[in-house]
């Protein structure tokens, strides 16, 4: 097995490596003064199964070239198969037509990871479940629920007024199988206009009063309806909020959205390696997903089971 970092993910593949003791292959992945893209593998991987680890985070069009551009330098170099790693799958949210004369770019760039040479896709928690048949190759989609619902309740050991809570409709399902997980309680927060000109309010469905909060979502981009969420929450009677995020994009001002909420503690995993900025905000914490991406990798690697993970 040859494991390669490309720049997006560099810390996360680190401790991928270091969970599967497996060294991380001699790569060298730069750009020239015009901002092409090379790449150089710098040991022998013909025969070997590669797999490439990048998220395609901001800025997402150099990280995707990265990732196509290193797959095609393992086809070219002979590799057995090539697995991309992709803890993060941009432009996933284009997952279909909107309007007229609008591209699903979801699929364009299933069918670039597929043109450039990789034979199966490993990622983590799509956005859409649909973008899996974006793809002619086998696709791993893993879930983030083990090392969350770890951290979960060894936060909030014996707190017996929990309640996971949606920020939106669309966030139903995931809050709801969480929420059974946990045996906790279950609300989601209603987003509508109630007429034309005026403001959305945020309606909470369920009952939170006097209840600790967790606020569940894939991703955070802008966090205008995870703040927005959150407010509505803490008028409907919340005791204390948290959150649970997945893919922390965080573009914007969303920092200071986070920091100026009713939110007391934003929880991340780094499929998104977070920035200097990310680091220092007060009340965003991490949490690794990288010994759940490990142990789906040697799986893969010995041809054995995924989904047993989650069993």
């Amino acid at each position: 097995m040859k494991i390669i970092a490309c720049n997006s993910s560099k810390s996360l593949a680190e401790k991928i490596s270091k969970h599967i003791d497996v060294p991380l292959a001699d790569a060298s992945v730069r750009t020239f003064n015009d901002r092409e893209i090379f790449v150089e593998i710098n040991e022998n991987i013909r025969g070997e199964d590669v797999f490439v680890i990048q998220s395609t985070s901001h800025p997402a069009n150099d990280h995707l070239m990265e990732l196509l551009i290193t797959i095609d330098a393992a086809r070219r170099g002979s590799a057995k198969r090539i697995t991309a790693v992709i803890p993060y799958y941009g432009y996933a949210r284009q997952d279909r037509k909107t309007g007229p004369r609008t591209p699903i770019t979801a699929k364009l760039v299933a069918n670039l990871i597929t043109s450039a040479g990789a034979d199966r896709v490993l990622t983590m928690d799509l956005h859409a479940g649909q973008i899996q048949g974006f793809f002619d190759i086998p696709l791993d989609n893993i879930f983030s629920v083990r090392p969350i619902i770890d951290d979960v309740k060894e936060r909030f050991d014996g707190n017996k007024d929990l309640v996971v809570a949606s920020p939106d409709v669309g966030g139903v399902v995931r809050a709801r199988a969480f929420a059974k997980r946990l045996e906790a309680g279950l609300a989601i927060a209603d987003k509508r206009r109630e007429k034309a000109g005026e403001s959305e309010v945020m309606n909470i469905i369920g009952d939170v009063k006097d209840k600790t909060c967790i606020l569940l979502d894939d991703i955070a981009d802008s966090a205008g309806t995870l703040c927005n969420a959150a407010e509505a929450l803490s008028k409907n009677g919340a005791k204390e909020i948290y959150s649970y995020i997945v893919h922390g994009v965080l573009s914007g001002n969303a920092l200071k959205k986070i920091e100026n909420s009713n939110i007391k503690e934003l929880v991340l995993t780094d499929t998104i390696e977070p920035s200097k900025e990310v680091k220092s905000t007060k009340n965003i914490r991490h949490i690794s997903i990288a010994p759940l991406m490990g142990d789906a990798i040697k799986r893969i690697n010995t041809d054995t089971s995924v989904s047993a993970l989650f069993d």
